[in-house]
């Protein structure tokens, strides 16, 4: 159980946020007191989390010399030991994320790669996956800028994830995923192959510094293009920034205002160049930048055959499931934990 939740370390970390909390001059700083709440909830969580686990074992105990007569007991056990499979299946992904930024909301971006409209249609269903995805989690979800493809799909889309270990969780999926099925836009029902990328940054809070000087931005506004009303669609209110050393380009156009979408715009660009200088600072770069490469053949961490047959295959794992139609729709939760083992060589 210790491997799980770690009480004893979890306790004493509990006993040094109380005091920080307890300082008279805690609240001089509000953004790193609130922060530190924050965490101080988390621990509390998983010191709760303990305590059901060990209650929820010993009634198993209980059950369990009682369920070879009795079959409400049974049943009963059987319900227990499927949650208790659950926590502890939690328990240990959440274990399995130590970086600074894991707990973060996540900022991701979709981009259609090689494929032409069937890959467009496919990054619209990489998109529609996550978004299910979170649902299950009970995370909040906030689409920054999306841009419709010609005939189908989307040419790329960003979205915001707002949720304990949102990042953590979804740096797992960056990368390039590759689609195999019977192309719907191509009349003669051909086989073909699709790809999209995913890529994933933390959203870093203000006590965080990330220098951007105003000489190295290019800043455009445009006309939305996306649905909001009479307001979106007649004025310019779209804005792309571009970050002149680096050539990052962030767009945002689902805001109401152009100030608004320019001061979430921003926060995407901090966060993107935050992340690339981890990378800078990381030795094993090859490893990031192999999530990186181009969108098409040979690069993709995943694959999803829709014909001749069905399976889900990562390739940096090798974990694969059968049931297509629920990882599109948004069960993914097994890839992600299996890579968060690979990643930590377990």
């Amino acid at each position: 159980m210790r491997g799980f939740f770690d009480a004893p370390t979890k306790r004493i970390k509990l006993e040094k946020l109380e005091a920080k909390i307890s300082a008279p001059e805690f609240w001089n700083d509000s953004a790193q007191a609130q922060k530190i709440v924050q965490e101080r909830s988390r621990t509390e969580r998983v010191l709760e989390g303990q305590k059901k686990f060990e209650t929820a074992v010993s009634d198993a105990e209980v059950l369990f010399e009682f369920a070879e007569t009795d079959k409400d007991s049974a049943n009963e056990l059987y319900d227990l030991i499927v949650n208790l499979e659950t926590e502890v299946d939690v328990a240990t992904t959440e274990a399995l994320m130590s970086g600074e930024t894991d707990v973060n909301n996540a900022i991701c971006s979709i981009q259609s790669g090689a494929g032409g409209t069937d890959a467009q249609d496919w990054a619209q269903m990489l998109l529609r996956m996550y978004l299910r995805w979170a649902e299950r989690k009970g995370f909040k979800v906030e689409i920054l800028d999306e841009q419709t493809g010609s005939e189908a799909g989307i040419k790329s889309a960003t979205f915001r994830v707002e949720g304990e270990y949102a990042y953590g969780l979804l740096s797992a999926e960056a990368g390039v995923h590759r689609l195999v099925r019977i192309s719907p836009f191509n009349s003669g029902g051909s086989r073909e192959t699709s790809f999209a990328s995913m890529f994933v940054s933390p959203e870093i809070d203000e006590n965080i510094e990330v220098e951007i000087n105003d000489k190295d931005l290019r800043i455009d506004t445009y006309r939305s293009t996306g649905a909001g009303g009479q307001h979106v669609n007649t004025t310019d209110s779209a804005v792309r920034i571009t970050h002149l050393p680096t050539n990052i380009v962030v767009t945002c156009q689902n805001q109401r205002s152009q100030l608004q979408n320019r001061v979430v715009a921003m926060k995407v660009l901090r966060s993107k160049l935050y992340e690339l200088e981890l990378e800078k600072r990381l030795a094993d770069s090859a490893e990031l930048e192999a999530t990186k490469q181009d969108i098409s053949f040979g690069s993709q961490i995943r694959n999803y055959v829709l014909h001749p047959y069905q399976l889900v295959k990562d390739t940096r794992t090798k974990f694969e499931k059968s049931d297509v139609e629920a990882v599109l729709d948004g069960d993914i939760d097994e890839f992600i934990k299996e890579f968060l083992l690979f990643k930590k060589g377990v």
